[in-house]
């Protein structure tokens, strides 16, 4: 199967995934999705594909389901559980560092096979792992605060679409130029830091894009919480 129709297959699954778990566990089950989505992305990331013709990592789908669920969140139970959801996708992020750095510092025995993929996977660059950070916390809030704008500037159900894909589609903005500023600027030419920067944020566009019916299948779905 090609990269492309795999790309797309991926997202519906990582989208309809996040819409089973919110079904079956309610507002809780978004909360542990977005703890668990950060984790994901940041083992996902070390992974780049090529679709569309763009070099693009594995983890924009699923970073980009941890918005898709603080807009949920946001429209169904308010701001204060969206902006408590980012914090705990924060507080997930800052732990999963912490420790497998730690973890990173114990000696392997002479049998271990796992080290060098531990490495790869958890082994940060401190300029990646502070934009990530700083990227994460400024752009999921943002996103909280402007899907409540938006919800007051174009309320009702047949203005869904203009506030999820217009929180999402500028919150990815934000996050794509914080943490390509902290992490790459000056490491590249400048050409190439333009190409990173647009590249990067055409494949997250996509995917905001492509949650925009999930989240009319999520206001459907009814709690009691």
């Amino acid at each position: 199967m090609a990269n492309e129709w795999l790309w797309i297959l991926f997202a519906i699954i990582n989208f309809g995934l996040l819409l089973g778990v919110y079904k079956i566990f309610g507002k809780q089950g978004l909360f542990v999705w977005i703890g668990m989505s950060t984790v994901i992305a940041n083992i996902q990331v070390v992974k780049t594909v090529e679709i569309f013709g763009l070099n693009a990592t594995l983890g924009n789908i699923v970073y980009g389901t941890a918005f898709l669920a603080t807009d949920i969140l946001n429209e169904k139970y308010g701001k204060k559980d969206a902006r408590k959801a980012v914090w705990m996708g924060f507080t997930t992020l800052i732990i999963l560092t912490v420790i497998m750095q730690m973890a990173l510092q114990f000696t392997p025995g002479e049998s271990d096979i796992a080290q060098p993929a531990l490495e790869t996977l958890f082994g940060i660059v401190p300029r990646i792992a502070l934009g990530s950070m700083i990227a994460y916390i400024i752009s999921q809030y943002f996103d909280v605060w402007l899907y409540s704008r938006l919800k007051q500037l174009f309320p009702g159900d047949g203005s869904l679409w203009i506030r999820n894909n217009g929180s999402t589609m500028i919150s990815q903005l934000l996050d794509t130029s914080i943490f390509c500023l902290i992490a790459f600027y000056g490491l590249y030419p400048m050409n190439v830091w333009i190409e990173i920067f647009v590249t990067t944020y055409i494949i997250k566009f996509i995917v905001a894009a492509l949650d925009t019916p999930f989240f009319y299948a999520a206001k459907k779905i009814q709690h009691s919480e």
